[in-house]
């Protein structure tokens, strides 16, 4: 879907949990596309421009179950949410140092990191009023985290974090429980001993078996780790089609789906 002149360096991915529809981030003038099932364009909105509303630089994209459109905004180091028709109806400034990676949780709250404040959030809101009940961060001392993923059966919560003090392309993937505990953690470093591979690890989902999943840079694949307490395991589930991956999702029908911003598309893959 997709594809250069439709989508311009996409960076953030979302599966709407109850229609299938996928919302994608990306550098257009309007920065949300919405696209059915079938790979139409049903939708365009997220103005580029400094109003209230206006999206400068979308850096990830979730949708909650109830179809509100949630995004962050690295230009205005914000959070700023949209109902189904695409109307502004909540923004977030306060409080934070850069917004990157979110996920929803439930219709009313997503689970964000602030990857120069090297801290995880959990933000409450009531979507429909445009009402924020509560934004509390949840785990600090992070490095650089970035994507995030929230398991839709047991709540645990999967970060990427980008070690640059370990060199450039060094990540970790960190899962805590849905009360914050660390229950896992794999960094490339730990994995390359294991294994051939160095992972770059630049966006991360859970299955429905709650394992793993997350897209490597360095292969241009997208790998299972497995479980949390089953790290380390390497089990390449795409290898080959892909340029450079940045978001992945997984809809309602248990597809998995890819964000590749190498060639501006996305890449539907039916699960065996």
């Amino acid at each position: 879907l997709g594809g250069w002149g439709s989508l311009v360096n996409p960076t953030g991915l979302a599966a709407c949990p109850e229609s299938g529809r996928l919302a994608v981030a990306h550098d257009g003038k309007k920065r949300i596309h919405v696209f059915g099932p079938s790979g139409v364009c049903l939708r365009r909105f997220g103005e580029r421009g400094d109003a209230g509303n206006d999206i400068k630089y979308p850096l990830d994209v979730t949708v909650t179950s109830d179809g509100h459109v949630v995004v962050t905004d690295g230009g205005d180091r914000s959070v700023k949410a949209f109902n189904c028709e695409g109307r502004g109806v909540l923004a977030v400034r306060e409080g934070f140092s850069l917004p990157w990676g979110l996920d929803a949780a439930s219709e009313s709250e997503v689970i964000l990191t602030d990857a120069e404040a090297g801290a995880l959030y959990r933000l409450s809101a009531d979507f429909r009023r445009g009402e924020l009940k509560k934004c509390q961060m949840v785990r600090s001392r992070l490095v650089s985290p970035r994507a995030v993923a929230v398991c839709p059966t047991s709540g645990a919560v999967a970060v990427t974090e980008h070690l640059r003090a370990r060199g450039p392309g060094s990540t970790r993937v960190t899962v805590f429980s849905a009360e914050m505990d660390l229950i896992g953690q794999l960094d490339s470093f730990g994995l390359n001993l294991l294994f051939p591979s160095r992972i770059h690890a630049t966006a991360v989902a859970f299955d429905r078996e709650g394992r793993v999943i997350v897209t490597d840079v360095c292969s241009q694949a997208v790998i299972c780790l497995g479980k949390p307490e089953e790290f380390p395991i390497f089990s390449p589930l795409i290898s080959h089609g892909l340029f450079y991956p940045v978001g992945l999702t997984y809809t309602a029908n248990n597809s998995l789906v890819v964000l590749d911003s190498g060639d501006h598309s996305i890449k539907v893959y039916s699960s065996t």
